[in-house]
């Protein structure tokens, strides 16, 4: 009995189009949303519409777990994406009208006034004109090779008697958003691509241009790669990323009012049926809308970024002196990153480092953690880093960095037979008055210093030797032939995470049996593993307390009576993407808190290297559990899931919770007066 996991992704992608109805967030900030959704949906089609159009084409007829066949489920993507796509552009349109009236504009071909036509020819034809490729299709000349997310403008051209199809690609080169002066704004843009459509008439000089239409289409963008028969992962890869962009089409957006002709030899030569083809009310590819700047004078329609707190109790110049003292814990956005690059950057200059040791599977473009493990490498410390070069849609700048740490002397891993290493673990060997000590950082999120700004994450740093000694084990796993691992404490998939998490559960149904008070709360992204399900319905069962924080994904059915009254899903978004992994158990009265880089589902426990460890800091567990405990208090950012599906919004406008924004204010002096603080606010409440 669970949901179905598309259909509760889309539910999810639906949770974060409705943030644009806060009318308490900048309007800016609010569009930003539209956009994200938007960015979502690419990724939804390049991988789970495409994966089940895999099935379909190869005659792949059992049903899932919900007694859905692939078909099904695509006829019901449809429908769903449909509902949604037209309500984006409903409250898309609504608010870029709000913000015309705030000050910023954005004017389509139809509004181009003599004045905005002269500076637009200008700039066609200084900038724009000499990189734009006319594209004709005839008998001598195939249909291009449409790239992937790229706009397009087709036109259709009188050549003789008949109609002819040629196209145009938009540059991505150029910037899409194009300022224009004299209108009644403070600030005009016009688009690119309406810019180009209205001078199409240059690019086909002594053809009559009958109609024109703008169009984007979504590819297969999953790489699938038979590893038996890659000898070089790393070339076939390189290969496999450069072939992304050709899959299978498996979405045609078209500008509506489309010209019948243009939109049948489109879909023809793209070969994509009628329903994967999706007629948009608007501007195509939103996702521009994270370039909309507001200049100093209009600063009230975006918001200030977000100034991560500094830890007072660091020794700056030298973080192992403070590490030794008591284990640092780590919330970010709300403390900064900082804290993580520097005990990096001073590990690669420290005379009495031997050894680092780290997993990278997505980082910055420019990171510095990345160029500090460069830097070790050539003052002739051990610099061993795992490169995850299977980081889906980041391959490529993987890929990139590992070749630039190899050249500079790193020992460069990468990943393991079979699974993806998606564990989050910085290890370093330093030499302590004739004795070696090693020091940790473990994590929920990724070594990467942008998303640490607006992804949520717990960390730890530690020196605890049981740490240490089952990072070394892990380590050794990573880089060998090790097909099983035996560590003390931590726990790792695919070899011991599963089967530690259900243990962890069945003994809350123990206690729960046994007449005790037996509770879970768990924090993560996705849900979708049937057997961690079936032992929650279990548990429900038996009496045991269950509250989930589930941002994504989620196909287990709360509330059902008889089977899952005890469990409650709960969904926050708001202005940080919530990222941590956090696990707790009540044990009956001995509460024990887990972090992880894992989620429930199947890939995590079974297809991916993960880890899973426990906060032994006594004051350290109390402030996570507060912290999940604000969490749950949540009335202005939550959604709560139903048994058929559906989320309904969580309110209470007499006493406000937003968990996001209290913990933006908290000052930290110590984990305990951290602690008071939320206390004091959940109680107040």
């Amino acid at each position: 009995m669970i949901l179905n996991r598309e259909l509760s992704w889309l539910e999810f992608n639906r949770r974060v189009l409705m943030e644009m109805e806060d009318l308490t967030t900048p309007i800016l900030e609010r569009l930003r949303f539209s956009a994200i959704f938007a960015s979502n949906l690419d990724e939804f089609f390049m991988v789970r519409v495409a994966a089940i159009k895999n099935q379909i084409s190869s005659g792949y007829e059992d049903v899932d777990p919900t007694g859905l066949t692939a078909r099904e489920k695509l006829e019901l993507i449809n429908e769903t994406v449909s509902e949604l796509v037209d309500l984006q552009y409903k409250m898309t349109m609504s608010q870029l009208e709000t913000l015309r009236e705030d000050g910023i504009s954005l004017i389509r071909s139809a509004e181009f006034t003599p004045s905005i036509l002269a500076q637009l020819e200008k700039k066609f034809s200084l900038e724009i004109f000499p990189v734009l490729t006319p594209m004709a299709v005839d008998f001598s000349r195939r249909f291009p090779l449409i790239a992937n997310k790229s706009l397009y403008i087709g036109v259709k051209l009188l050549i003789g008697l008949e109609p002819k199809l040629a196209m145009v690609q938009v540059p991505s080169v150029l910037e899409r958003l194009i300022k224009v002066t004299d209108c009644k704004s403070n600030v005009c843009y016009v688009l690119l691509e309406d810019v180009i459509e209205t001078f199409i008439d240059k690019l086909f000089l002594g053809h009559q241009v009958l109609a024109t239409c703008q169009f984007r289409a979504t590819r297969n963008g999953d790489i699938n790669i038979v590893e038996d028969e890659a000898e070089d992962l790393l070339m076939v890869i390189e290969e496999a990323v450069k072939l992304r962009k050709w899959g299978e089409t498996v979405r045609l957006e078209i500008g509506q009012g489309e010209d019948p002709w243009l939109l049948k030899v489109l879909q023809d030569s793209l070969m994509v049926e009628a329903k994967q083809v999706f007629k948009v009310d608007g501007i195509l590819d939103l996702t521009f809308l994270f370039k909309i700047k507001a200049p100093k004078s209009l600063s009230k329609l975006t918001k200030a970024p977000y100034k991560p707190k500094r830890f007072p109790i660091i020794d700056k110049k030298n973080i192992f002196k403070t590490i030794r003292e008591g284990d640092i814990f780590l919330h970010h956005p709300y403390e900064t990153f900082d804290t993580v690059v520097d005990f990096i950057k001073q590990a690669s200059k420290d005379p009495h480092v031997l050894a680092i040791k780290q997993t990278l599977y997505r980082v910055s473009g420019d990171s510095q953690i990345v160029k500090a493990l460069a830097e070790a490498a050539e003052k002739g410390k051990q610099v061993t880093v795992l490169v995850e070069l299977r980081a889906r849609f980041d391959e490529e700048n993987n890929i990139n960095w590992a070749k630039k740490l190899e050249q500079r002397g790193v020992h460069v891993i990468y990943g393991i037979y079979g699974l993806k290493t998606h564990s989050k673990i910085t290890l370093i060997v330093r030499r302590e008055k004739n004795k070696i000590r090693r020091y940790l950082h473990l994590s929920t999120g990724n070594y990467n210093d942008q998303t640490a700004k607006v992804y949520t994450d717990m960390g730890l740093i530690t020196c605890n030797e049981s740490f240490g000694s089952d990072a070394s084990m892990f380590f050794n796993m990573v880089s060998g032939f090790v097909t099983s691992v035996n560590t003390s404490i931590m726990s790792v998939a695919p070899f011991t995470l599963r089967q530690k998490f259900n243990d962890l559960i069945d003994r809350e149904i123990s206690h729960a049996k046994a007449g005790h008070s037996a509770s879970i709360i768990a924090k993560m992204n996705s849900l979708v593993d049937l057997e961690i399900i079936e032992r929650l319905y279990t548990a429900s069962k038996a009496g045991v307390k269950i509250n989930l924080l589930i941002r994504g994904i989620c196909t287990l059915k709360p509330g059902i009576e008889g089977q899952s009254e005890n469990i409650t899903v709960t969904s926050i978004v708001g202005e940080f993407l919530e990222h941590s992994r956090i696990f707790y158990f009540e044990n009956h009265r001995k509460s024990e808190i887990y972090l992880s880089s894992a989620d429930w589902m199947t890939r995590n426990l079974s297809r991916r290297v993960e880890l899973l460890f426990p906060i032994e800091d006594a004051t350290i567990a109390e402030r996570i559990l507060y912290t999940l405990k604000l969490y749950l208090a949540d009335n202005q950012k939550s959604w709560q899931l139903t048994s058929d599906g559906k989320y309904d919004k969580i309110t209470n406008s007499k006493h406000p919770i937003k968990a996001q924004d209290i913990l933006k204010t908290l000052e930290y002096t110590s984990n305990k007066e951290y602690i008071n603080q939320i206390k004091s606010i959940i109680e107040s409440k």
